[in-house]
């Protein structure tokens, strides 16, 4: 579809930015993770810019989703960056994901600062692109050339040549890119030895084509790869993150840009990437640099005005955690093991290459406990950490990875059911046969994984699995973090909180009689089966009361209990 230009930089246009850079970085995410060979070869730069991008526009579209609600006109330029950069911030991914993080933060600091206009001209846009090039080469410890640095330094440096409005400058901007992209070959040996661009690189080309076509309607060519002067005849000879590229005099393996490894990086570098947010000062940061720069490799630091975004290839991942401790608040660690799945997920062996299983099932889960459950019961099982949601970038990552000709999906969350549904549209569109079953909890979720008959007719199966799952009323309960209204009433701060369906049924002091008062509710329009799912906050001892609760009052009323670990709620309740 055409993209109606923008003349100036507004809201608007950062909306249209993030929407087009996000479909830009999809059409390009396989090609980028297949030659990905630097610092790493990791196969996920694509996939971590995507998944970077999908939470910068998330965030952007709630800006405007908020002044919609409140019968607003469209939110200021300000607004818009800010909640751009944010979103990049707290959703980035990997060592490129983090530097395109920072350089949007380096533009939204141009752009929404004290003196910002209301929209930006090309003077504006100029000076926001050379900030957000220099602010991401000071967050890499140890900048390298031939990098997504060195594309994003040459992109600032040609718009600041041009003259005219955004769209002379955005494209000046990708030309720009476009020419060190081309180049990265000839400045990084890794590259010149696999016959590929920079992967970091060729995604921030990506990312500025949209900026162009925001400001134009009118998409720029796109870039190869592979291939060009430097390495004469190049194919890629196999897809994904062991791909490899066959060139005249050689095969080389394929390595994402940013900071320079430590010794031996290419083979045999350090084990783990870890990555965190932390909620620290400036000067327990500068320190954190400092210790983890000798503790590993490839650190980037991104962020400022007490949130940070730490990224780390280290051998001692738990040294690294610690040091983060020790600077501020570090949380939504992810830990990856190089060479391993993401940690995000867990499943069942996949099937060999070409041997697709019939049927798979993917379900999110909000805690390992009831991952283990999920796996042991056949299903493909995607971690939500607690204020961690995966994205549907991920859940894609998870369809693929059961290899199956047929997929159920259960987001078991109401908030996961439409990055659930693009997920499945992306997938079908891979010729995977999908249904979305639209679970709303995770005790929905076990429901629906009871019934499910693998050799019954695809249909019969997601019909029986949907009709288990509807039949299943939830609940949690947990402790509220402010004071706000509730539909019973006002809570405060520290208040044990008892949902049914999803919403505040009951607000109380103590967590065992919360959830007695939360269970005798939901049994009152009766059932068969109470399913109790305990997370770290709860002690088996409120699973014993509820247990002795329901033999006591409800005839003929089974209850199973269950260990869920770190799943945010402190139980979860089901009621068949």
């Amino acid at each position: 579809m055409a993209q109606v230009p923008q003349t100036f930089f507004d809201a608007l246009a950062v909306r249209s930015w993030c929407g087009l850079a996000l479909e830009a970085l999809g059409r390009a995410r396989e090609e980028i993770d297949a030659i990905n060979v630097y610092p790493v070869a990791d196969g996920d730069t694509g996939t971590n810019l995507y998944l970077t991008v999908e939470s910068a526009t998330a965030a952007v579209e709630a800006v405007f989703a908020g002044h919609e609600a409140r019968g607003d006109q469209e939110p200021a330029l300000a607004d818009a960056v800010r909640a751009m950069a944010h979103g990049a911030l707290i959703g980035a991914r990997g060592n490129s994901g983090t530097i395109l993080a920072q350089l949007l933060r380096g533009m939204a600091q141009v752009l929404a600062g004290d003196r910002a206009p209301a929209h930006a001209d090309g003077e504006g846009l100029r000076t926001a692109l050379r900030h957000a090039a220099d602010s991401a080469r000071r967050a890499v410890a140890h900048p390298v050339e031939g990098t997504v640095l060195t594309v994003a330094s040459a992109a600032a440096e040609a718009a600041g040549e041009a003259e005219g409005d955004c769209g002379a400058v955005a494209r000046a901007a990708h030309e720009g890119a476009r020419a060190a992209l081309a180049e990265t070959p000839a400045r990084l040996a890794v590259l010149r030895r696999a016959g590929v661009v920079d992967a970091g690189g060729r995604g921030l080309v990506a990312v500025l084509a949209a900026l162009v076509e925001t400001f134009t309607g009118e998409a720029p060519r796109s870039m190869p790869a592979v291939g060009g002067p430097w390495s004469g005849s190049v194919r890629i000879a196999g897809p994904g993150p062991h791909a490899r590229v066959e060139e005249a005099g050689g095969l080389g393996e394929c390595a994402d840009g940013g900071a320079a490894p430590g010794p031996g990086t290419e083979a045999g570098g350090p084990a783990f990437e870890v990555i965190y947010l932390l909620e620290a000062g400036d000067a327990a940061v500068a320190r954190l640099r400092d210790r983890l720069d000798a503790l590993g490799d490839s650190l980037v630091v991104v962020g400022g005005d007490g949130l940070w975004n730490v990224h780390v290839h280290v051998d001692d991942a738990g040294a690294a955690v610690e040091a983060g401790v020790e600077a501020g608040r570090p949380y939504r660690i992810r830990i990856t093991h190089f060479g391993a799945e993401d940690v995000h997920t867990t499943g069942a062996e996949p099937t060999a290459p070409g041997e697709r299983a019939q049927r798979a099932v993917v379900a999110v889960v909000p805690g390992e406990g009831l991952a283990d459950l999920y796996t042991g019961a056949g299903a493909t099982a995607v971690l939500a950490r607690p204020g961690e949601p995966p994205a549907s970038g991920e859940l894609v990552q998870a369809v693929r990875r059961a290899h199956a000709r047929e997929v159920v999906l259960l987001p078991n969350d109401a908030d996961l059911r439409h990055t659930a549904a693009a997920a499945a549209e992306q997938v079908r569109a891979e010729g995977v046969r999908v249904a979305l079953i639209p679970t709303r909890s995770a005790v929905q979720g076990i429901a629906a994984l009871a019934v499910h008959e693998p050799e019954r007719r695809f249909d019969e199966d997601v019909v029986s699995m949907t009709s288990a799952a509807g039949a299943t009323r939830y609940a949690e309960v947990t402790v509220a973090e402010r004071q706000s209204w509730t539909m019973a009433g006002i809570c405060q701060a520290g208040d044990v909180l008892g949902l049914v369906d999803g919403d505040v049924a009951v607000i109380g002091q103590d967590l065992t009689a919360t959830a007695e008062a939360v269970l005798d509710r939901m049994l009152a329009a009766g059932g068969e089966l109470v399913t109790l799912v305990l997370g770290d906050g709860a002690s088996d001892s409120v699973a014993a009361h509820l247990e002795a609760r329901v033999r006591e009052g409800y005839l003929a009323v089974d209850t199973v209990v269950y260990h869920g670990g770190r799943q945010g709620a402190l139980l979860l309740i089901g009621v068949e």
